[in-house]
């Protein structure tokens, strides 16, 4: 790796697994000082050591308001700033128009909306001036699905947030983008599909089928758009959206 993010410190929401870890690790190689946070403790202590000794773990949910004061508090502590911010944590979860309940609603947007909005927000007083913020949403946000309605409105949610912000922080210079995976193979996508590893084969398979590449995503490709956008390689890159789906939501 180059060392391009030598010295800089790099905040991940949800870095536990997949694409957060991915990034996390993919950060730590070229060298940046990793921050990551994730709900359970042994989950975060594990990806803390797959990461290496560039990382520190921060037990916090992304809906509350204190567990980011928390984080924060720590970071300004330790580090005195963020360089890089990528807003990763994230759920979803399927009901049809005519079966949603008010807590399916909430469930989703006060951590994909709400969480987005004051992870960034409390993060301003460290973001340095030229910081990276990258949030992650996902096709999702372009394409409809049958039972996938709210969750799809949080993912476009996120794109227009990066637009306002951009112009909200363009005099210090701060880049606000989006990363819009596709079919990505998490832990998260194979739970779709129970645990049974044929029926996961089988998912994957039949999402294959419907991205132009012909495969399924890896997390460590997402890992590389965010690499990419957090350095300065993208120096005139903001308020975009990257999508890294293989196709799918553009043909």
């Amino acid at each position: 790796m180059s060392g391009r993010f030598e010295g800089m410190v790099s905040v991940i929401t949800g870095g536990t697994s997949g694409i957060g870890l991915a990034t996390g690790k993919r950060f730590a190689a070229e060298g940046a000082r990793v921050y990551i946070t994730g709900l359970q403790q042994a989950e975060l202590c594990a990806a803390v050591a797959a990461i290496g000794p560039m990382a520190s773990g921060v037990q916090a949910d992304s809906t509350r308001s204190d567990d980011l004061d928390r984080l924060y508090e720590r970071i300004e502590k330790e580090a005195r700033r963020i360089d890089i911010l990528v807003v990763n944590a994230g759920r979803g979860s399927q009901l049809a128009l005519g079966s949603i309940t008010e807590q399916h609603y909430d469930n989703i947007f006060d951590l994909n909306v709400k969480g987005v909005l004051f992870t960034v927000q409390k993060a301003l007083p460290l973001l340095r001036e030229g910081a990276s913020v990258i949030l992650v949403s996902s096709t999702a946000g372009s394409k409809g699905a049958p039972g996938s309605s709210v969750y799809s409105a949080s993912k476009a949610a996120i794109r227009n947030l990066a637009r306002s912000w951009t112009l909200d922080l363009k005099s210090r210079g701060i880049r606000v983008n989006v990363i819009s995976p596709g079919p990505i193979k998490t832990p998260l996508l194979l739970g779709l599909a129970g645990v049974n590893p044929a029926d996961q084969q089988a998912f994957l398979e039949i999402l294959a089928s419907r991205v132009p590449l012909g495969r399924v995503g890896e997390p460590e490709e997402v890992a590389s758009a965010a690499a990419f956008l957090a350095s300065s390689d993208a120096s005139y890159i903001a308020g975009s959206e990257l999508f890294v789906d293989g196709g799918f939501a553009q043909v």
